[in-house]
């Protein structure tokens, strides 16, 4: 897993329109510059916002991209539970569980 490298792309989205742009035409193009593994870019491509939170996006950084793709907040919300529902706990970041209840 490369949790830096998901969360980067994520920041870099939130920030920058035209890279916004980019990847709402062409995911790959955009995704191919960072390193990611076949979960996380899975996940990325869907987009799988409760997969994301699992494998421990922020959710400062995750709630700019979710509603980039169009999830309204209570959607956000639910699509963590949801995540946590079938994957089971966050496996890492500061959201990272055991008791799988997770974070929110």
């Amino acid at each position: 897993m490369s949790l830096y490298y998901t969360q980067k792309l994520l920041y870099n989205l939130n920030r920058d329109p035209a890279l916004q742009a980019a990847y709402l035409a062409d995911k790959d193009s955009v995704l191919k510059n960072y390193t990611l593994d076949e979960e996380e870019l899975a996940a990325l491509k869907k987009p799988d916002i409760g997969m994301l939170y699992i494998l421990g996006v922020n959710g400062q950084i995750l709630m700019h991209y979710a509603a980039m793709c169009g999830y309204a907040w209570p959607e956000y919300i639910q699509a963590m539970r949801d995540g946590l529902a079938k994957h089971g706990n966050v496996r890492a970041g500061i959201y990272a569980t055991t008791d799988g209840k997770g974070a929110i």
